[in-house]
């Protein structure tokens, strides 16, 4: 289920373009390309966002070929070939640190009992990253999945398995630092390959891979990643309305509230409003928030409702809901289940970065 990568780019210095993560919405996205110029990862991770695609109104169909010659052009100049490896990968920073393997994921794997989603996904959102995979024929970035049990025998023979300096070692603009070691080591597949795993960070890429036939991943169990929280922006909306959907909730008048920490207690900024209110005693936060609001005839995957982690509060949203993040072994309950937690419910850190290894969808074995 997982194998080398028999075809693909390891970066030379550091990665050509902005810095850019990939929870960034299309409006930053877009932004960034605007400032970045030619010649960068993102502009062929999104080629229909850039400046020259969008003054000539060019879909995502028709920006592809250009896409796929500068992917050329970047491997042959910023990145260098390798063949039939896997890379230990480590990532330490303020959000915590991971130890894992870089390596292909047959997609075919996903959905049985060795890989499977945490989170429900955005169905535009996963056809419009297959349709990149597929027209660029290259994974750029990797989901994270986690093992479900034996994550200390994975961190060890990772650890085990490094020696000398890193091919790559990076510092991102969050201060987290990258380094990976090119190996080959059927010993750290196996190890990686010991237990089920469970899509930690990466969903839409994960469903993505499905389509286009290949699945670059970043399987650590840590040992310190983290959850943040996940919140909701909403826009478009009546106040009346989303008033009228949580006051069966008995919301109080919270002027001075916080984010909340701990499950149980949404906070909603409604304006100069702000209100605290007790959640449902059972159940994931997320959910019971997407009941509310189809209480009041809002979709909860529609486009007036916007996920957004801590401090990047979109600033044209006419309502704020801030959630606790959710405990680790609330989302494993839920995963050992069987079922799946809301879309954009957790936030894992800390990730890997994307375009250090670029990775051929030839590499997907199986």
């Amino acid at each position: 289920m997982l194998s080398p990568i028999a075809r693909g780019w390891v970066v030379r210095a550091e990665v050509p373009g902005p810095d850019v993560d990939e929870f960034a919405d299309e409006p930053k996205v877009t932004a960034a390309l605007a400032r970045a110029g030619e010649g960068t990862l993102l502009a062929v991770q999104h080629p229909h966002r850039t400046p020259r695609a969008l003054a000539a109104g060019l879909t995502l169909e028709q920006a592809l070929p250009e896409a796929r010659t500068a992917l050329r052009t970047l491997t042959r100049r910023a990145y260098r070939p390798v063949s039939d490896v896997v890379a230990a990968y480590q990532v330490d920073g303020p959000d915590g640190s991971a130890s894992g393997v870089l390596c292909m994921v047959d997609p075919k794997a996903v959905g049985s009992r060795f890989v499977r989603h945490s989170e429900d996904v955005y169905p535009g959102v996963v056809a419009e990253r297959a349709r990149v995979l597929t027209g660029l024929g290259c994974a750029t970035s990797a989901a994270l999945l986690v093992p479900v049990h034996g994550g200390d025998a994975l961190t060890a023979a990772v650890t085990g398995a490094i020696t000398g300096s890193p091919d790559v070692s990076t510092v991102d603009t969050s201060g987290r630092r990258h380094r990976l070691w090119l190996l080959e080591s059927p010993e750290l597949l196996a190890a990686a390959s010991a237990a089920p795993l469970m899509v930690a960070d990466g969903n839409h890429r994960v469903a993505a891979a499905e389509r286009a036939g290949g699945l670059l991943a970043f399987v650590t169990a840590g040992p310190d990643l983290r959850i943040r929280a996940f919140h909701r922006a909403l826009s478009g909306i009546s106040p009346d309305a989303l008033r009228a959907a949580w006051a069966h909730l008995d919301p109080r008048s919270a002027p001075e509230a916080m984010p909340p920490t701990r499950p149980g207690t949404l906070v909603a900024h409604l304006g100069p409003d702000r209100y605290a209110i007790t959640l449902p005693g059972s159940g994931i936060d997320h959910a019971a928030v997407e009941t509310m609001l189809e209480r009041a005839g809002i979709d909860p995957a529609g486009p007036l409702v916007r996920p957004f982690p801590d401090g990047r509060e979109p600033a044209d949203a006419d309502a704020l809901l801030y959630l606790a993040p959710v405990p680790l072994a609330d989302v494993l309950a839920v995963h050992a289940a069987g079922q799946r937690m809301p879309r954009k419910s957790t936030f894992f850190t800390p990730k890997p970065r994307s375009g250090l290894l670029l990775a051929s969808l030839e590499s997907a074995a199986g």
